[in-house]
């Protein structure tokens, strides 16, 4: 008797495991990241971590034993990529301020809360570009254990520029001379950094730009670049970095002819340029200073203790003084046409948002990001959606596990009620989230 109990809560904890371990999203209209025709009535069999197999229910049955979660009436799609983001901080107004008081919590509390925001907004895998060394990885790896809730991160570590800024020596890193500047890259590869990030090039040497380009490529890295001035961005692209970040050039009109030929000549050549230009806090900025009822949502308050949500509030209580967006209604009129000059130049465009910015959210951030491109500046939401998905994983390197549904990659998926490809603003309450196979929300 005893040993027939027995077998039967064997068998019974193996059929649970089964339940949990096996999962089928039937119903939706899936859009797969490539770009191509929505699949309507889409079936996607999930087995642990990955996917099993993707259909419609008029050619892929559910085998026995899988848990069947109903995607009817929704979009389902790719979990989404953002790579420009900043776990270190979380909108508050005061730079100077909050790197003095808060690296103590970095690791702990603060870089966390930020991975979980991002998590729960839809976001399943992101990038960070510029932050303390050993708390990236720490928080990095975390997640990847399981510890702590969390989009796949990849990190850079800290910035490398001429000389850091005064107080953020911890996450900038100085570069004197091209022999410090490949031992510095050397540094964090061997740390283990998934990519590196370069800010103020047009202050360094010629041959210190270049040393750390062509250490990071030794090491398999990919280099990201800042795009504020004229200068950054010619020597980045003679150096061959492989992604500039934002749209730069403050309150030029557009980007200059030899800047844009320096660019078309390297989309020309056959080798892929990324570029982010994180829109959308620019963008927004005077549309949330004039109606700041957005700033009381309290998604961005997930994880964080009520000191620091109540030290970020005083912070931006006044969003019209912040030093930070004072010359960004000059800004803003030139976005347009530096989007449209980027998009047609043969880059390939990523969605990225500079999250943690002041008023600027990891919970709100991407959805955000993806509204701007399609509603202000016109973009087709199939290629938005792309952008945020598929050729993030390709920048990475990583597309052969991610970015897409397909049979073999892992399960990062989403969905929302409703058809996103018309109403993109739906990104903003995501339905369902489900990564490496476990459903989050």
């Amino acid at each position: 008797m005893r040993n027939l109990l027995t077998l039967l809560l064997l068998t019974l904890a193996h059929f649970t495991f089964a339940q949990s371990n096996l999962k089928a999203l039937v119903g939706g209209t899936m859009i797969d990241g490539y770009g191509g025709t929505p699949i309507q009535n889409s079936v996607i069999l999930i087995e642990g971590t990955r996917i099993k197999a993707v259909g419609h229910q008029g050619n892929l049955q559910v085998p026995p034993g899988y848990e069947i979660i109903s995607t009817e009436g929704m979009t389902v799609l790719p979990g989404l990529w953002d790579m420009h983001v900043h776990l270190m901080i979380n909108g508050h107004s005061d730079y100077t301020y909050w790197d003095k008081k808060y690296p103590p919590l970095f690791k702990d509390v603060i870089m966390p809360a930020s991975a979980k925001q991002l998590l729960y907004a839809g976001v399943t895998s992101a990038r960070d570009l510029g932050g303390p060394l050993e708390e990236s990885i720490a928080v990095r790896d975390a997640i990847n254990r399981g510890e702590i809730e969390g989009p796949t991160m990849y990190m850079s570590g800290p910035f490398l520029q001429h000389e850091p800024y005064p107080g953020t020596e911890q996450f900038r890193w100085g570069v004197n001379g091209a022999d410090d500047a490949r031992q510095k890259v050397r540094k964090l590869a061997n740390a283990g950094v998934d990519c590196i990030k370069l800010i103020d090039q047009d202050q360094m040497t010629m041959a210190e730009v270049r040393a750390v380009v062509d250490e990071a490529h030794k090491h398999k890295l990919t280099v990201v670049a800042h795009s504020h001035r004229p200068e950054e961005i010619r020597r980045g692209l003679e150096a061959g970095v492989d992604c500039f970040e934002h749209t730069g050039q403050a309150t030029a009109p557009e980007y200059a002819p030899e800047i844009m030929a320096m660019i078309k000549e390297r989309t020309g050549s056959g080798k892929k340029l990324f570029w982010t230009p994180t829109i959308e806090g620019l963008w927004n900025y005077e549309y949330v200073r004039d109606n700041p009822e957005q700033l009381d949502n309290t998604s961005w308050h997930l994880g964080l203790p009520d000191s620091i949500i109540q030290d970020i509030k005083e912070s931006i209580r006044f969003p019209q003084r912040l030093p930070y967006f004072q010359i960004t209604p000059y800004r803003k009129p030139t976005l347009k046409r530096k989007f449209e000059q980027l998009s047609t130049s043969g880059v390939i465009l990523l969605i990225g948002t500079d999250s943690g910015i002041p008023m600027k959210f990891h919970s709100q951030s991407t959805w955000h990001e993806l509204d701007v491109w399609v509603n202000e500046l016109g973009y087709d939401p199939m290629l938005a959606i792309k952008s945020a998905t598929y050729w993030p994983a390709v920048a990475m390197g990583v597309d052969k596990d991610y970015g897409t549904i397909e049979p073999g990659k892992f399960a990062d998926i989403i969905a929302v009620k409703g058809d996103v490809l018309r109403y993109i603003a739906l990104l903003q309450d995501v339905d369902l989230i489900i990564k490496h196979g476990k459903q989050v929300k």
